[in-house]
């Protein structure tokens, strides 16, 4: 920490597999500034994405550090899922004379920020009014499928949940989604719902679809690109994808709203759905999540939201996460 700076002045972080989002916060509970988004792949470590936000801001090091990451936390080695960065925790703490890191799930940090959304950064696709005081859900695609969850701790408070739920096996129901089932399945061994609720599952989606139905994928090589030919040329397998994309994401949304009880709702984060805007509530997204069998009566009244906030919510979430330190 530099001698100049004050001892409660924090660095918050949002680490996802394409972008890290940083921001200042100069003591617990002040506002968040100075965010910034540095590209992953600019910085062969996290440390020098750190060090390049630090010394822009020429401020010196902060006394402490709340870090989201797409990963799991396991212990003090940490290698990203969807990208190169590998870091010891212990070795971050020396590099910048840390008093505090507190590392967590990017997912894990959004649900601690989901009491405090306003209104304004929410849209509700179906359902009804949130219970209070009762489980909530949360999934987002982007360069991979986050999810988690809060349920009450019974004291008035929250408690988030740490998983890897992106990765349980595909919900394939329909023929064509078992097609392309199988074909993820001789691509990586394992289907799971991240292989098409993300990025690159848009690409591999589309160019599965394409090979069964003897058309070419090719242009069709980015998630840009597949959503583009969908919904600005029309094509076929293009628009299929994002169908199939929404109608995979209902499913896991509404069996997360079964396996916690969510009925306070469930909350659609990420890179992909907000960006889809009013199209996203006419999809299959909807229809799957509630299309539960004896239980889609529950599920019909479950309220859903897409998270529209332009300031990654993770953010709060990590601040939250280190409470009071500094």
């Amino acid at each position: 920490m530099s001698p100049n700076q004050p001892d409660t002045a924090r660095l918050l972080a949002d680490v996802g597999g394409t972008n890290a989002r940083f921001a200042w916060q100069a003591a617990p509970g002040a506002p968040i500034s100075d965010i910034r988004i540095l590209p992953c792949a600019d910085y062969p470590r996290l440390q020098d994405a750190m060090r390049t936000y630090i010394d822009g801001l020429g401020r010196g090091a902060p006394a402490a550090v709340g870090m989201a990451i797409a990963n799991p936390i396991t212990g003090d080695q940490v290698r990203m899922t969807n990208h190169h960065w590998s870091f010891a925790q212990s070795a971050v703490v020396a590099e910048f004379g840390l008093k505090t890191f507190r590392l967590l799930n990017d997912f894990t940090a959004l649900a601690l920020a989901l009491p405090d959304l306003p209104a304004d950064e929410l849209r509700q696709v179906g359902g009804g009014a949130a219970a209070p005081g009762v489980a909530m859900g949360l999934v987002g695609a982007g360069t991979g499928l986050g999810v988690s969850g809060l349920v009450p701790d019974g004291f008035g408070g929250w408690i988030p949940l740490e998983g890897e739920g992106g990765h349980v096996t595909l919900p394939a129901t329909t023929a064509r989604e078992r097609l392309v089932m199988d074909g993820l399945i001789r691509r990586y061994g394992h289907a799971s719902t991240e292989r098409v609720c993300c990025g690159q599952g848009l690409v591999d989606t589309c160019a599965i679809l394409c090979e069964a139905d003897g058309v070419t994928a090719q242009g069709l090589e980015s998630a840009a690109a597949v959503s583009d030919a969908a919904f600005k040329a029309g094509h076929p397998q293009a628009l299929e994808t994002m169908h199939l994309f929404c109608a995979m994401l209902g499913s896991v949304a509404g069996n997360l709203a079964l396996t916690l009880g969510a009925r306070g709702g469930v909350f659609v984060g990420g890179g992909i759905v907000p960006r889809l805007g009013a199209w996203f509530d006419g999809s299959p997204f909807r229809e799957r999540f509630e299309n539960k069998g004896r239980f889609t009566g529950l599920l019909s009244g479950i309220p859903v939201w897409v998270i529209t906030s332009t300031q990654s919510p993770a953010l709060m979430g990590a601040a939250r996460a280190l409470g009071s330190a500094g």
